[in-house]
């Protein structure tokens, strides 16, 4: 399948009503290790510690050092905290107010 595949979101949309419904992180976590291979776990695991170190401050060349990933990725990663109603930022929320 390729991203402009209409499939992709008729998917993705699915899945994400599925784990929506889903009150177990552990199990979450477990589907995703199999659904993911070893590499795209790493990338989402990267991605979300790039939020939170966007949401702690680090400029991006610490995050770049920490976490090896490029420039391109983090500044991507800023912009879309930056946007209006960002689903980044309310994920996070999210997740902080847990903590």
């Amino acid at each position: 399948m390729n991203i402009h595949d209409p499939r992709v979101a008729e998917n993705l949309s699915g899945l994400s009503a599925i784990l929506a419904k889903i009150d177990d992180a552990e199990l979450i976590e477990s589907f995703l290790q199999c659904l993911l291979t070893p590499a795209e776990t790493a990338d989402i695991a990267a991605r979300w510690a790039l939020v939170k170190a966007l949401k702690e401050k680090k400029t991006q060349r610490e995050i770049a050092q920490d976490l090896g990933l490029s420039l391109c990725k983090i500044t991507r990663g800023s912009r879309e905290l930056k946007k209006p109603n960002s689903a980044f930022q309310r994920v996070l929320d999210m997740a902080m107010a847990e903590t």
